[in-house]
């Protein structure tokens, strides 16, 4: 989970989409951090529905944990816009969701986190924050290479040699399965911040906030929806 983290460490950056993950990890990074800020990326993603609803579990995060609102810093957000033409998927244009020749889902953005945490790092340095808190998860899905410990690890070595002073990554999540991670959520804020992730969230690939679940709002049939709905269930059978 912790990538060269020292118990001392008082400030974190979190890199944040405004989905379920990063959410989740905003609440966990409240509860540890005496100042807490986020960090958004546009890359040119197909919907500015994601870029929406970051502002929208922002503000709400500081309704369902008040006793940490104070922690909440400053938000930021980079373009990238320019990196998204580079590596062109089915997050950037409208195509259809499938796999590539390596059994990738076309839905992987070749580089998009090695990119955020490098951008984050160098913010990170700027504003004085000490530790980096990501989303990645290597249990559930996802396939994505750039989402795996091994890959974080030596993102933490590179950015540790590159700005000469120790670069920790957190990643709570990891090694949790998407159940796992709602029940995090719910043991960090209970049941209100579970509703607000719900509510707030957005996980959809194809951006619908029209058709509502138990789990929140999307089309129900992406690799995106399909994952957070199988967790939820698994989640709410246990509950």
């Amino acid at each position: 989970m912790s990538v060269t983290s020292q118990a001392s460490e008082t400030s974190a950056l979190v890199l944040f989409s405004g989905g379920q993950d990063s959410a989740t990890c905003l609440a966990w990074a409240l509860e540890r951090y005496d100042r807490v800020e986020t960090i958004g990326f546009d890359y040119g993603q197909r919907h500015a529905v994601e870029m929406q609803a970051r502002q929208t579990v922002r503000s709400e995060m500081v309704n369902v944990l008040p006793q940490w609102a104070d922690r909440l810093g400053p938000d930021h957000v980079v373009d990238l816009t320019g990196f998204g033409a580079i590596g062109e998927t089915a997050m950037t244009t409208d195509r259809a969701i499938e796999a590539d020749a390596r059994g990738l889902p076309n839905t992987f953005v070749p580089g998009r986190n090695l990119i955020f945490l490098v951008a984050a790092a160098a913010l990170a340095d700027r504003r004085g924050l000490e530790v980096l808190v990501g989303g990645m998860c290597e249990t559930d899905f996802s396939g994505y290479p750039d989402c795996r410990n091994d890959t974080i690890q030596a993102m933490s070595h590179a950015l540790t040699l590159g700005l000469a002073k120790p670069s920790p990554i957190e990643t709570p999540l990891m090694f949790l399965t998407k159940a796992e991670t709602w029940g995090l959520a719910e043991r960090i804020g209970g049941a209100a911040l579970v509703e607000m992730i719900v509510e707030a969230s957005h996980t959809c690939y194809l951006g619908d906030r029209t058709h509502r679940h138990d789990w929140g709002y999307g089309c129900g049939t992406c690799p995106a929806c399909e994952l957070r709905a199988a967790g939820y269930g698994e989640w709410a059978a246990r509950a």
